[in-house]
């Protein structure tokens, strides 16, 4: 098969799937005649093609996908209204903690926000797929280990952990947000 082809093959797949594709995956496309770093290549090549639209193409934790850039998600907030889902300071800090500490306890995140955790935030973040059980703390009561997944890091746009911005700029952030919610 000729690079274009292949290119166009890729392209297809990345553009008709929801979920971010590995390169294994796409290596898998071709049943072994093209190698991973022939498919680097046509993923640049795809970068590049689409620098000017109002799609990107990125890299996430657990693959490649097309994304809207964000200057256009404006333009299709008009066609569907949907507001995205708002979360407590409670439970914005809970997830806070446990990407940046990861992985914890609820105990731990409970000494650092110094307030009880609902069970209701740790659910709400398991069945969105953000955080899920890594294992348990070798102490009386093994306590479960918290960590993000990568479908966190997906939704995020990032492709690992270290993407995170530094933490004094979340608290400022968190800081902002107070401020626009009391109208300031």
């Amino acid at each position: 098969m000729n690079s274009d082809k292949a290119r166009i093959v890729v392209e297809t797949a990345l553009l008709t799937t929801e979920e971010p594709i590995s390169l294994v995956e796409l290596a898998r496309l071709f049943d072994g005649e093209i190698a991973p770093p022939e498919i680097e290549n046509m993923l640049s090549d795809l970068r590049c093609k689409w620098a000017d639209s109002g799609l990107e193409l990125v890299e996430v934790s657990s693959g490649w996908r097309f994304r809207t850039k964000p200057e256009m998600q404006k333009f299709l907030d008009r066609l569907n209204p949907k507001k995205p889902p708002r979360y407590s300071m409670a439970a914005l800090e809970t997830l806070a903690i446990i990407a940046y500490r990861q992985p914890v306890t609820r105990g731990d995140i409970e000494d650092i926000r110094g307030v009880a955790v609902s069970t209701q935030i740790l659910k709400m973040f398991e069945s969105r797929c953000w955080i899920e059980v890594v294992g348990h703390r070798d102490v009386p009561g093994r306590p479960s280990l918290y960590a993000t997944t990568s479908r966190f890091l997906d939704d995020l746009n990032m492709s690992s952990i270290s993407d995170l911005p530094p933490l004094q700029n979340t608290n400022s952030l968190f800081e902002q947000q107070d401020n626009n919610d009391s109208g300031t």
